[in-house]
């Protein structure tokens, strides 16, 4: 079995829900279609699409919409991908932290509602992580607790950084943590573009830094912010996956260990590597010596599989191919760890997809 926990859903019922920060898909001069965030607008694309706008052969809007919104079009690809059920989140570009809570706690509730009715056409094989207006923490935990009890969500999508100004060590941001707590499900880590955030000045992020290098800058933050301010230790059973191969922290926990024990600011009880077995990551790395290498670092109990399926910069093969490990915990990998943090029944995981083997 195969579960991808990392898998964006651009679907056309959640936009053009606000006359200024949209989101909107536009048609260009060129012919191409591009997302537009209040002022921000998105210039990443895939090379599949990029030479279809070049050869003048790029969709229609109405194709687009109609490609996105149809769940047995994302079956079909899971299929090809050997992918027997796919958690979803809405995109990063469009979490909407920095907008008005007038418009982000119904958008939320927006977003939430459309992911159902699509995971509701997957054949039991598509599920998805709720989305939270967290820069007004308080409604966000109410709409988490709604999210999974009515539509049975297995936990929250979430930043990395910047909640309308909150971080993640900030106690207003408590009732989010108890919420999960109680509800015993993960958060879900994606960093986002902080430069949709920047008014006017959104589009002077020369090269999408803020989302090709800061996301994972935003996911460690999420990470040593997290642990820096004490959170697990007043949530010692909060759970936290962060995706992109853990951001840079696999790669910096050596020097993250040592300076968290330099500092004069620090909340946490225990020595920052303690805290490890409260994170997971997963293999969304493009290279197999930086899948082992997490693998070895950190170890198959805390490694979960997400490939951005959908994504431009997506992995587009099996991220545990020439692994070096034993088949317990490449299962663990491909499905076991993500059975038992999301408390899924593997019996109603794909009963569509078993039974036509069988």
């Amino acid at each position: 079995m195969l579960i991808d926990l990392h898998a964006h859903a651009p679907l056309p019922g959640y936009y053009n829900q606000h006359e200024h920060w949209g989101p909107f898909f536009e048609k260009g001069d060129d012919g191409d279609i591009r997302l537009r965030v209040g002022h921000w607008i998105l210039t990443l694309g895939s090379p599949e699409r990029k030479a279809a706008v070049r050869a003048g052969k790029a969709p229609s809007l109405e194709e687009y919409f109609k490609s996105w919104s149809d769940p047995q079009a994302r079956l079909a690809k899971m299929d090809a991908a050997g992918q027997d059920a796919q958690v979803l989140s809405v995109p990063s570009h469009i979490y909407m932290y920095w907008a008005e809570p007038e418009f982000g706690v119904p958008f939320a509730r927006t977003v939430n509602d459309t992911l159902a009715e699509y995971c509701a056409g997957g054949e039991g094989r598509l599920y998805a992580w709720a989305h939270a207006p967290l820069n007004v923490p308080e409604e966000g935990a109410k709409e988490i607790r709604r999210a999974v009890k009515e539509h049975g969500f297995l936990g929250l999508s979430a930043g990395g950084a910047n909640f309308g100004g909150l971080e993640f060590d900030d106690p207003a941001m408590d009732p989010i943590w108890k919420a999960l707590c109680d509800l015993d499900l993960p958060m879900f880590v994606h960093g986002y573009n902080q430069s949709v955030s920047w008014g006017e000045k959104a589009n002077d992020d020369k090269y999408e830094t803020t989302a090709i290098v800061g996301m994972q800058y935003d996911e460690t933050r999420c990470f040593w912010y997290m642990v820096n301010g004490g959170v697990f230790d007043r949530f010692p059973d909060l759970k936290v996956y962060i995706t992109h191969g853990g951001g840079y922290v696999p790669w910096q926990l050596g020097r993250l260990n040592q300076c968290n024990k330099n500092l004069d600011t620090t909340h946490n009880k225990k020595e920052l590597v303690e805290y490890l077995p409260n994170f997971y990551f997963d293999l969304e790395l493009h290279e197999p010596i930086m899948r082992q290498a997490i693998l070895d670092l950190v170890g198959a109990d805390r490694l979960l599989y997400g490939s951005n399926f959908g994504g431009s910069d997506a992995v587009r093969h099996d991220l545990t191919d020439g692994l070096r490990i034993s088949d317990e915990d490449l299962q663990k990998i491909r499905y076991k760890n993500a059975l038992s943090l999301l408390q899924l029944d593997p019996a109603k995981i794909g009963r569509v997809r078993t039974a036509a083997a069988a």
